[in-house]
């Protein structure tokens, strides 16, 4: 009797460690699967590509300094713009093949970013980095004066190496160079003072 006892005890503390140890085995399965659910929230590479819209923060950039953040493949660069560089923007207009972006507005930027500065605030210029000639990334070429391949009064901007089209600070193409139309201002949306939201102009 106290045999069958002791049997029967044992048994159940068997039983017993098998439900515990199935249970939490359940549990991990459940962490495991509630993961990649949480994780399927963020865009994927997949979703990037096709045009997911991107956050950048832009916290750290310093007057006179260029990020660059990618967006359906492509480079966009963020470039913070130092009251010297924005008021020399106004006094390249004659020699600019499309000063107000009027050729092709729609292609070229956002009706919010369709005048002087092509941006939301001043101080931001938010561009995709493909020159619309071949393709090819121009170059960074802020400092001012003459360079090689730029002209001696050269206020800053980009040079495409490829073929030598310019673009000013602003990413209007100069006239008589190889690219036709001026750099595309894509979508973006402001969430804060310090943080953009590059692919969509609606906030949530």
């Amino acid at each position: 009797m106290s045999e069958a006892l002791v049997d029967g005890a044992s048994f159940d503390a068997s039983k017993r460690t098998w439900l515990i140890a199935s249970s939490c085995a359940g549990a991990v399965g459940g962490v495991a699967a509630i993961v990649p659910f949480v994780s399927s929230f963020q865009p994927s590479e997949r979703a990037k590509a096709a045009g997911a819209a991107v956050e950048a923060d832009i916290s750290a950039l310093k007057p006179g300094e260029k990020m660059v953040v990618e967006w359906r493949g492509k480079p966009v660069w963020i470039v913070r713009r130092t009251p010297e560089q924005l008021a020399a923007l106004p006094k390249l207009d004659s020699q600019l093949a499309d000063p107000d972006s009027t050729r092709k507005p729609e292609e070229q930027a956002p009706a919010y970013a369709r005048n002087a500065t092509r941006s939301i605030k001043p101080e931001y210029l938010i561009t995709v980095g493909i020159c619309t000639h071949l393709g090819c990334s121009p170059s960074d070429k802020f400092q001012k004066g003459a360079q090689p391949s730029l002209p001696d009064d050269w206020e800053g901007g980009f040079l495409c190496p490829c073929h030598g089209s310019t673009f000013d600070l602003a990413g209007r193409v100069f006239k008589n160079k190889p690219a036709p139309d001026n750099l595309e201002v894509p979508p973006h949306v402001y969430l804060s003072d310090t943080k953009l939201l590059i692919g969509e102009d609606k906030q949530a």
